[in-house]
């Protein structure tokens, strides 16, 4: 299958110059006004390509459908993507091909600092002879996303040239602010209307992946005492230092620093404290409901024994459930995630599933109804400014999605 990797650039290069870093501070959906810059021109390339019902929504979600070219009909299926990057770094890009890449150091020329090397960079050696593209040093790629928003259009381009290809309706959605966990909060799945759905937001060619962590957040407030500290014996109480000794409690066996493979954590993100008022925001992760379970009684036990010590504190430990493990309910029906299989094997990979350390937008899909499991787009090092990604393998991201069109449309007639 020959896939334009030429338009498949352009899109990307065009996708990872604008600014999409979201803003866990912001209250509007979008969160941050570049997203909105990216969602509007998504949708009006969209038209350009001919599809007649693109919709751009008040709370910024895109929607579209590529119409059906098989004989019989055939299940509905979607295809996702969210247009925003993580907030750690910036988001406008100044991305580099690497055309071709023989193997050697690539320094990047913003911050030389900021080298990826065969030997230090996973995957990298896969991709001598790819053209390889990256950002300059001191922003993200923005490849987490933009990969699979790059996917998803170059596909629908390449299914709309060919309509001899043989598929059912496919729904296109590309939503903002899944890095901050909001990624399909203002989307109803009803309307996305589809047996099931795909997110492209993975990493290695192959990659077809139906377990995620289970997630919650986590945040205590310390009130404490003010006093003058001229005469603060026996009055004041220094919440600042309440929340250090609460930090210290926790466990560090059960960090991210110091977990892998299947194995949960506690992890506090963020915190401020004054003498007066401490805030503490933590994530807590796990692949089995008992375990995210057990990490509330943690917290729980530690709160319960600092309000023990200093009782003249108020201590207030609050919960917020943010996205479940997709393998609860994926596993009562393993046809999305087989179908996907088959497309990946057609596009000459050998499929391979994980548990994702982290969430993607198909947890919260699936956990509301539209099965949704994560399929491979290309990116590596997320999240850094060494994220890079192979062109070759976004154009392989591109055929199996074409395939997986396909598959369904066969296994449906």
């Amino acid at each position: 299958m020959l896939i334009d990797s030429n338009d498949l650039l352009e899109r990307f290069l065009r996708y990872v110059q604008i600014d999409t870093r979201s803003d866990e501070q912001s209250t509007a959906t979008p969160s941050t006004p570049g997203q909105w810059d990216l969602l509007r021109l998504l949708a009006m390339e969209l038209e350009q390509l001919g599809l007649a019902d693109v919709v751009l929504t008040e709370h910024g979600y895109v929607l579209a459908t590529l119409p059906a070219t098989a004989p019989q009909p055939a299940p509905v299926i979607a295809w996702f993507a969210h247009v925003d990057t993580a907030t750690n770094l910036p988001g406008a890009a100044r991305p580099i091909v690497h055309r071709a890449y023989d193997g050697r150091p690539i320094i990047l020329p913003d911050d030389p600092a900021q080298k990826l090397t065969v030997e230090t960079t996973p995957h990298l050696r896969e991709a001598i002879g790819h053209d390889v593209i990256t950002a300059s040093g001191t922003t993200l790629l923005g490849s987490d996303d933009k990969s699979g928003v790059a996917t998803v259009m170059a596909a629908v381009r390449h299914l709309l040239r060919h309509p001899e290809i043989p598929h059912g309706r496919i729904r296109v959605c590309f939503n903002p602010d899944e890095e901050i966990a909001r990624g399909m909060t203002r989307l109803d799945p009803a309307v996305v209307g589809a047996i099931c759905g795909y997110t492209l937001d993975g990493s290695t060619p192959g990659e077809i992946d139906f377990e995620t962590f289970s997630a919650d957040g986590a945040v205590l407030e310390i009130k404490g005492i003010a006093s003058h500290p001229g005469t603060a014996k026996d009055v004041m109480v220094n919440a600042a230092r309440l929340a250090g000794r609460f930090l210290a409690a926790l466990p560090a066996e059960l960090s991210p620093e110091r977990t892998d493979g299947r194995a949960g954590f506690i992890h506090p993100v963020e915190c401020t404290a004054t003498a007066e008022h401490a805030r503490v925001r933590l994530i807590l992760r796990d692949f089995e409901r008992d375990g995210l379970a057990a990490h509330h009684a943690r917290l729980e036990k530690i709160v319960a024994e600092l309000r023990a010590a200093e009782p003249k504190a108020t201590c207030t430990l609050t919960f917020t459930e943010q996205y479940r493990n997709m393998r609860y309910w994926l596993e009562n029906d393993m046809r999305p995630v087989e179908f996907a299989r088959e497309a990946i094997r057609r596009a000459g990979l050998t499929p391979r599933s994980s548990a994702i350390r982290g969430g993607t937008d198909g947890s919260n899909l699936t956990q509301r109804g539209l099965p949704t499991p994560n399929i491979f787009c290309g990116m590596h090092e997320i999240h850094s400014p060494r994220e890079w990604v192979s062109l070759q393998d976004m154009a392989k991201a591109v055929e199996t999605l074409v395939h997986l069109a396909q598959v369904w449309a066969e296994k449906s007639a």
